[in-house]
């Protein structure tokens, strides 16, 4: 079956969007000039080891980018690590990482496919596993494999360099998972990998190993790292900055409400299939005034919900915050209590303190039970602190009725 495609200028405006890198960009425009030539759709794939059942705004960034090819009438491969996931990526890793059981894995995949199928088309999306080859490779081929790299080029690794100079242990295992990951690129034939900015090692590697088994190498195309909802760090449920994709609308809704307005270019890049002069306009608008912040922002909330939920229920979120938030900023509804800046301060004791609970231990309580919402967000760890050092305003929602805006000057 041969695909008409777009020109490939404007194949790659649209797959450049908000990437990190690509290695090499000049490779895959040649790619991209022979697949349309040849009417022979590009094999472009992402690897995911099923370590976590959750998904999170910051997973989908690169699956995304896979749908962005999928869009364009190319094969998106949607590569499951069983094999890989029980020898553990020892990306990032200051120690080695406990490999999964065969059973975790499975449930992992489970969950992951669910959720991958509401960004990717499930009936134009190629499923493997990397099981299929790695499990049947013999000991003869992975001695053979290892042949094909050298020790130095390994342990130029900055994880695995750090770890030798603070004597810290790297076991043998670890340095097989970039070779046997590259086997999943010899084996897909793939034209692209794509993955995160600290997944450029392994993705070079492969690249390195297809042209070792006289294959045309792959373009690497990595993604940069979403920042959480704390406009500070990577988003991580560990850090509690994240926006979870099987979470209820208005709950998602809420915490999107709740980051710094100039992250939400980056969101509107990263988390939405905008293009980037949609995008240039939107922030146009803003900078001029037509458009106000708060509006652009609720325009990404409901774009990234209907994704997952439907337009219906993220109409239902926008609603909501319209109704619960902001037709409540009128002073005349909501008390305002100004405070002097400070230091950070613990949100049970401001709690104590703005009256909206009697103590720190109800404080404590009536976070863990959900009910506290900051701007719209529900918040869940009662350890957070509150920055008080800048000038700004917050609106607190304490159980069903307590509203507070705190101006902090």
């Amino acid at each position: 079956m041969t695909h008409s495609f777009k020109p490939v200028d404007e194949q790659l405006a649209y797959l450049k969007k908000g990437v990190a890198e690509i290695i090499r960009e000049d490779e895959l425009r040649a790619k991209l000039e022979k697949s349309r030539a040849s009417g022979k759709p590009l094999r472009v794939y992402l690897g995911v080891d099923p370590t976590a059942p959750d998904l999170h705004l910051g997973h989908t960034v690169v699956i995304r980018k896979l749908k962005h090819f999928q869009d364009l009438g190319h094969i998106a491969i949607f590569l499951i690590g069983d094999f890989s996931a029980m020898i553990g990526d020892p990306t990032g890793q200051s120690e080695t990482r406990p490999p999964l059981s065969r059973q975790q894995v499975e449930a992992n995949a489970k969950t992951y496919l669910d959720q991958v199928f509401k960004i990717l088309d499930p009936k134009k999306t190629e499923v493997r596993y990397n099981s299929e080859w790695l499990g049947k490779m013999t000991s003869y081929d992975v001695v053979r494999l290892c042949g094909h790299y050298r020790l130095a080029r390994m342990l130029e690794r900055e994880d695995f360099r750090s770890r030798l100079e603070n004597n810290q242990p790297i076991s043998v295992h670890e340095l097989l998972y970039p070779l046997l990951t590259a086997c999943d690129a010899v084996e897909l034939r793939s034209d692209v990998e794509l993955g995160a900015t600290e997944q450029k090692f392994n993705l070079l590697i492969h690249r390195e190993i297809q042209r070792e088994y006289n294959l045309d190498p792959q373009v690497c195309l990595t993604m940069p790292i979403l920042v959480g909802l704390d406009g500070q760090r990577k988003m991580s449920k560990s850090l509690g900055n994240y926006v979870g994709i099987t979470e209820p609308p208005q709950e998602m809704f809420g915490k999107i409400m709740s980051i710094p307005d100039e992250l939400m270019w980056n969101y509107y890049e990263l988390s939405t299939d905008r293009s980037e002069s949609e995008i240039a306009a939107l922030k146009k608008q803003v900078e001029s005034g037509k458009l106000h912040p708060m509006d652009a922002k609720m325009r990404l909330g409901e774009e990234i919900i209907s994704g997952f939920h439907g337009a219906e229920a993220a109409r239902k979120a926008a609603e909501h915050f319209q109704r619960v938030f902001r037709d409540r900023q009128a002073p005349s509804e909501t008390p305002v209590q100004k405070i002097p800046r400070g230091a950070p301060t613990k949100l049970t004791a401001l709690l104590v303190d703005l009256k909206l609970a009697p103590s720190k231990s109800e404080a404590e309580r009536l976070i863990k039970q959900k009910g506290l919402e900051i701007d719209g967000a529900i918040v869940e760890d009662f350890r957070k602190e509150i920055d008080l050092t800048q000038p700004r305003e917050f609106l607190l929602r304490a159980g069903k009725r307590k509203f507070l805006r705190l101006v902090v000057e």
